[in-house]
């Protein structure tokens, strides 16, 4: 069994208020979970308001599959108008 995560920092462009952010971040957490099939949770900094850290967690039993999902997750964060992506790290165990 192989699992992968994916943490990644972003910052939120048009974010002037909490409830502008969180409702950036439900949006792409709701997308992510319905396209990738993974489990995404923001895991930093819910209080500020232009900076998130969100982790992505996913299983499975080919190293290959999960390490090309998450790296095409990657991708997709740099190019989400909304968010601009700052940092990554993936890990596979």
């Amino acid at each position: 069994m192989i699992i992968g995560t994916l943490r990644i920092e972003v910052v939120i462009v048009s974010s002037r208020s909490l409830k502008d952010k969180r409702r950036v971040i439900k949006s792409l957490k709701d997308r992510i979970r319905n396209k990738y099939n993974v489990s995404i949770s923001e895991t930093n900094a819910q209080d500020n308001l232009k900076y998130s850290t969100l982790t992505v967690a996913m299983v499975g039993t080919d190293r290959q599959y999960v390490n090309s999902t998450l790296s095409s997750l990657i991708n997709y964060f740099r190019f989400f108008p909304q968010v601009q992506l700052i940092n990554y790290e993936l890990e596979l165990m």
